[in-house]
């Protein structure tokens, strides 16, 4: 089988210098490839225009203008561009090759984020715009495929100018708009010109999506999101996502004001109004009425709001089916959602016949001059005239009644589906229908406040003045966990807990605690009753296994100091008390209690502290004979040297030193002499 489109690209050499190899993106106006830059050995991306783009002269200049513009935007958080090129029929754009992931792909894993996630990235998002305004560069395109983010968390943005580049050669010609639908500014959508609030727009959109999980507006074609971003505004992610602070929900307000003149002027300023509620956010604050103040857009005047390029006209009719077959757009992956292209002029509908009218009886080919003397003479002429005239008239009666009753006293139910109730209701009574909500239920797609069916369908016949029932969306259907994370409960009662929101418990982690008796719940695991859960999800928790418990070390013999410190980095409470000892050292451990074992936090040892040996009284035995004088002392506990010469046998003792009634220590040398 031939290879054919851009996979024919794989394997060759443009301009005898690129190298082709992977296709690694596919978009609605370009593929991307990775490629090998031969001549300087680096690994690039090339992007490479989809044919209906690239072969065009007008574009080719335009596009060589707007990349060379592009390539002088030198910035950290910008995608370098290297060089721009044809060969042949190729008309391509080389880059920075930036591995890792896009803002799309993070979104699908983390979406709805936190708003110091969300804030972080876009924070980064709007440093490179910042430089871009700085140099009176336009990106016209920012939405998350366009943002790169590297394996270490850097963010850089791609495609600075090839919006401009194809819109000007497009519109040139078939008079198309070229734009991302679900983060396009109404002005682009309207032609009314194009400047760094653009942008801007884009960047509140991305913003809402990233807090919230969804698009700002959704709808069954390109063309219906567009209008959404004319004619209504981007609501609060609060309502979608608890716990929102006011300020998070004016920033995306702010940002998507469909009057730009209220909108932030450039990407420096609402970054500068980014790091504020960042700050905000870091001080731990619920509100800040004074930020909201500073970023609420002031009021809108809807009737002032500028018309869409395409018709209102439902889906069911020709109007609504041509502007929606004119829109263009590739996706390679769920969810994706690359630059789209549409005709602001839609083609009007061809003329249809209807079917099941009656045809008018009795009619027949016009008659000649001579055919009508003929009948004109005959007898009875008038009268034949008379009743085929009749027969006329009650055949095209007759079908007017037919098509009346089956076709023309009916309506066409008009599209509400995917608009906010309010818009709903207006549109419907403005339509010449009473509109009634007949239910609210759960959607995981449609947002919230949002119709989801109606009845009759969009297109459907429908008597002026009857009524449209409708189905209103409640937004994803989300539980929560019981208040206090399941804290202090038995396995029973969190299951039980659980079961009534239609969740399951699911791991039971063990983990010693001090505070929560064995067998109970810590707390859930990874999820707060702040958290809103799917129905059926499962929910891990941590389960308490007791006190910890703590070996016991004998610390007798060594110092109070080395004892206590050891016994108190253990988690013990340390006692102390003092005795007398004759064999251990004064300041040591003369005895502990408990002394081995295992006991718990916080549980008291008692060590009791050598004070060294007693001093007791010297006796005192000057008067007595040398032999019962030494056997006193002795007896006392002390030792004795006496003092002799020669003839004095067991003499009298005289004297002693220390005296007799003085204090010494056990051990102490008393001396004895005759003298």
């Amino acid at each position: 089988m031939a290879i054919t489109g851009d996979d024919a690209l794989v394997g060759t050499v443009l301009n005898e210098r690129y190298l082709m190899g992977e296709r690694i993106a596919r978009g609605g106006m370009a593929s991307v490839f990775k490629a090998l830059d031969q001549r300087l050995d680096r690994e690039v991306a090339i992007k490479v225009m989809h044919r209906g783009l690239g072969d065009d002269h007008q574009f080719t200049q335009r596009f060589v203008r707007e990349a060379k513009s592009a390539a002088k935007l030198n910035h950290r958080n910008v995608v370098s561009v290297f060089d721009q090129g044809t060969d042949g029929e190729v008309t391509y754009l080389v880059m920075e090759y930036v591995p890792g992931n896009t803002l799309r792909d993070l979104m699908r894993a983390e979406a709805p984020m936190p708003p110091w996630r969300a804030l972080e990235l876009l924070e980064q998002v709007l440093i490179a715009l910042s430089a871009a305004h700085a140099a009176r560069i336009i990106h016209r395109d920012v939405k998350p495929e366009n943002v790169l983010i590297t394996p270490d968390g850097d963010v850089k943005v791609a495609d600075f100018g090839l919006a401009r580049a194809v819109s000007a050669a497009t519109t040139a010609t078939g008079g198309t708009l070229i734009g991302t639908v679900s983060y396009l500014a109404p002005e682009i959508v309207t032609n009314d010109g194009v400047d760094a609030r653009s942008d801007v727009y884009a960047c509140g959109a991305m913003l809402y999506e990233m807090l919230t999980g969804f698009k700002p507006h959704s709808g069954e074609s390109p063309i219906q999101v567009a209008y959404k971003h004319v004619h209504e505004d981007i609501g609060r992610p609060s309502a979608i996502q608890r716990g929102i602070p006011p300020y998070v929900d004016a920033l995306v307000a702010r940002a998507t004001v469909r009057d730009r003149d209220q909108r932030s002027t450039d990407a420096r300023v609402m970054l500068q109004q980014v790091r504020s509620v960042q700050r905000a956010l870091a001080a731990g604050l619920d509100d800040d009425p004074e930020l909201v103040a500073d970023l609420r857009p002031g009021a809108r005047v809807d009737e002032d709001a500028p018309t869409l390029a395409v018709p209102r006209a439902p889906i069911g009719s020709a109007l609504g089916a041509s502007a929606s077959a004119s829109a263009v757009t590739t996706a390679t992956a769920a969810g994706d959602e690359h630059t789209m292209q549409w005709s602001s002029h839609p083609t009007p509908p061809p003329s249809v016949p209807i079917e099941g009218a009656a045809k008018p009886a009795g009619l027949h080919p016009p008659m000649t001059r001579e055919q009508y003397g003929q009948v004109t003479s005959r007898p009875h002429s008038r009268r034949g005239r008379n009743l085929l005239i009749a027969a006329v008239v009650i055949a095209l009666l007759a079908g007017f009644l037919s098509y009346y009753f089956t076709v023309l006293r009916y309506d066409e139910t008009p599209f509400l589906v995917n608009s906010a109730e309010t818009v709903a209701k207006d549109n419907a009574e403005q339509a010449g229908f009473e509109f009634k909500v007949t239910e609210r239920e759960f959607s995981e797609t449609v947002l919230a406040g949002t119709i989801i069916r109606t009845d009759p369908d969009p297109g459907d016949k429908i008597l002026p003045g009857s009524t449209i029932d409708a189905v209103v969306s409640k937004g994803p259907d989300r539980v929560y966990i019981p208040e206090g994370n399941l804290k202090g409960m038995t396995i029973d009662e969190a299951t039980a807990a659980l079961g009534q929101q239609d969740l399951t418990l699911g791991e039971q982690n063990q983990a010693y605690s001090e505070t929560i008796a064995q067998g109970l719940i810590i707390r859930a695991e990874g999820v707060t009753s702040a958290d809103p859960l799917k129905r059926g999800d499962s929910v891990n928790v941590r389960v308490s296994r007791g006190r910890q418990p703590i070996d016991i070390k004998n610390y007798e013999g060594q110092s109070l100091q080395t004892a206590r410190k050891a016994l108190q980095d253990a988690g013990f409470t340390v006692t102390t008390n003092e005795a007398f000892s004759d064999t251990v050292a004064e300041g040591a451990v003369v005895s502990q209690s408990p002394g081995s074992g295992q006991g718990f936090k916080d549980d008291t040892i008692s060590l009791t502290v050598s004070k060294g040996p007693e001093a007791i009284p010297i006796p005192s035995v000057v008067g007595m004979k040398k032999s019962d004088g030494r056997a006193a002392l002795e007896a006392a506990g002390f030792k004795v040297r006496a003092f002799s010469f020669p003839g004095a046998g067991n003499y009298i003792i005289q004297r002693q030193v220390p005296n007799g009634g003085d204090t010494a220590k056990r051990g102490t040398t008393v001396t004895i002499s005759p003298l």
